[in-house]
């Protein structure tokens, strides 16, 4: 029994390779490169990575190997001889460990069993393979990068990436790939073959592994578990992804600009920031983009089709994101949290552009001007500027926009409709984040605090006006005379000077203003002859009772 955790074990070594998970000992060294191993069938495994010379040669093909074991097995696949048949299927094969290997798949039996956790295997390779689970051991040392590995395919196919290659060619569209399986998946692209359905809703995929990550979204099995917060996710390689936020780790780095992601795909996404390739092209309009997810979005404005209903409230939805999105305007959960402020977020995208708030990192930068943006959509309408194009106009007056949800938004002018409605005091207003100011006045909550004076505010923009008091900027300037002002507005109001254009009209006696505040003033001038106007008639009123 182990005295750390009370595990049993049958056998006095197994209960000694076990303890090593708790004291890390590692009993095995490599003279050539100092790695340590706890188990000696994992070192020797090792030991073959250094083994470069190759002597045992065929005499068919000329292909190398480094024992003549692996030279014999060779050689059977230039021979066809297979001896060993199933009496189950009638399956031929070339060594009896073959035949006995294959005949589990009948019998379902699975004789090697792991120490560590239960967990039961059909082979021997499985099951060293899945002890290095336990002892995070990697025998396999890529003689390129020094990445280590912990299965000898998983080195074979990362070498592909540094030497490029690509040795399967689809027979149909030329298609090169680097591995054999992702060829055979291909190709059922051609074929339109599914063979592998699911029994629960009959969806059909054209590889097993595929069905049994699906079969997981109906019996809600996750299998691997986080070791730091118990997290459980149904894929290994989300789990993979979720550990690195607990590490801090960041293995794909940009070569041009050299940011480092988590992830691979958050890496290739922003590559397309450098090079401006649009990959993924729409069959109906050819219109392009750099990831798929946008293609996805944007192939739903052609089909109208909207296959995601709320179960709350009916609404449809054509992607299944903006689905989970909505839901949460139900629950009101807010479950990603910012560890700086404690501010929480429906969504993990607007948490990450708030985190931006407290880094100042803008790492959308324009290659015209090299002006930079916190998000993408703030550079995507920057551009525009450059190229003064407004490709969305409106039906009714004309008018043009840079942006669809710009139009969206000025359509409302026309139409009247004030999608989003206030719960304390039922006011209505044309855009959402209107609405988010104005819940401020019911709360009285002040999220914008000036870090010179500490003063809050109740919006952004306010906050961004008055730190111009503090460092003196005055960003807008005039065409005529270059004079510089802290706000728009002035420079607007400033502007009517040089121009004599008076857009403010008095409704009651037709004069015109410049400035509304001049207006204004000048309307209470008509307000002060009210009352004396209003005693007038009422004395008229009484002389002719």
């Amino acid at each position: 029994m182990c005295d750390t955790c009370n595990k049993v074990f049958p056998r006095p070594g197994r209960l000694k390779t076990h303890m090593m998970t708790h004291t890390k000992k590692k009993l095995f060294t490599c003279e050539v490169c100092n790695k340590t191993f706890s188990k000696q069938g994992i070192f020797r495994l090792h030991l073959r990575t250094h083994i470069t010379e190759k002597p045992y040669a065929c005499e068919i093909c000329n292909k190398k190997f480094s024992l003549l074991a692996y030279l014999k097995t060779h050689v059977l696949t230039h021979l066809k001889e297979k001896p060993y048949t199933c009496e189950i299927c009638n399956k031929a094969f070339s060594y009896p460990t073959d035949l006995k290997r294959h005949s589990r798949m009948h019998t379902k039996e699975k004789p090697y069993s792991c120490e560590m956790c239960s967990r039961v295997f059909a082979e021997l390779t499985n099951l060293k393979q899945h002890l290095m689970t336990h002892t995070k051991e990697k025998p396999y040392d890529c003689k390129m990068c020094g990445k280590a590995f912990s299965q000898q395919g998983n080195l074979k196919r990362h070498l592909l990436v540094h030497t490029k290659e690509k040795p399967y060619s689809c027979n149909i569209c030329s298609k090169a790939f680097s591995q054999p399986n992702n060829l055979s998946r291909h190709l059922m692209i051609h074929s339109g073959e599914k063979p592998y359905s699911c029994a629960f809703c009959n969806k059909a995929f054209t590889e097993q592994f595929h069905l049994k990550v699906h079969l997981r979204t109906h019996t809600k099995e996750k299998p691997y578990a986080c070791d730091v917060c118990y997290k459980a996710f149904a894929q290994q390689h989300h789990l993979k992804t979720h550990l690195r936020m607990h590490t801090k780790e960041k293995p794909y780095a940009c070569i041009v600009c050299h940011k480092a992601f988590a992830q691979e795909g958050h890496l290739k996404r922003h590559s397309f920031m450098h090079t401006n390739e649009k990959p993924y092209t729409c069959d109906v309009c050819g219109k392009a983009f750099s990831t798929k997810q946008r293609l996805k979005r944007h192939l739903a404005t052609h089909t109208n089709e909207k296959p995601y209903v709320c179960e709350v409230c009916s609404k449809a939805f054509s992607l299944k994101c903006n689905l989970k999105t909505h839901f949460l305007t139900h629950t009101k959960e807010k479950p990603h949290a910012c560890f700086l402020c404690s501010k929480s977020f429906s969504l993990k995208g607007h948490l990450k552009k708030h985190l931006r708030t407290h880094t100042k990192e803008k790492p959308y930068a324009c290659h015209l001007c090299t002006k930079s943006f916190a998000e993408r959509f703030g550079l995507k309408t920057h551009l525009r500027t450059h190229i003064k194009e407004k490709p969305y106009s409106c039906a009714f007056c004309n008018k043009a926009f840079t942006e669809k949800i710009h139009l969206k938004v000025h359509l409302r002018t026309h139409t009247k409709e004030k999608p989003y409605s206030c719960d304390v005091c039922y006011k209505a207003f044309t855009r959402q984040h209107h609405l988010k100011t104005h819940l401020r006045m019911h709360t009285k909550e002040k999220p914008y605090a000036c870090d010179v004076c500490h003063k809050v505010f109740g919006h952004k923009h306010h906050l961004k006006t008055h730190l111009r008091t503090h460092t003196n900027e005055k960003p807008y300037a005039c065409d005529v005379c270059h004079k510089a002002f802290a706000q728009e507005g002035y420079l607007k109001r400033h502007s009517f000077m040089h121009t004599n254009e008076k857009p403010y009209t008095c409704d009651v006696c037709g004069k015109a203003f410049s400035t509304k505040q001049d207006l204004n003033k000048h309307f209470l001038t008509h307000a002060k002859k009210l009352p004396s106007t209003f005693n007038k008639s009422n004395e008229a009123g009484s002389a002719d009772s």
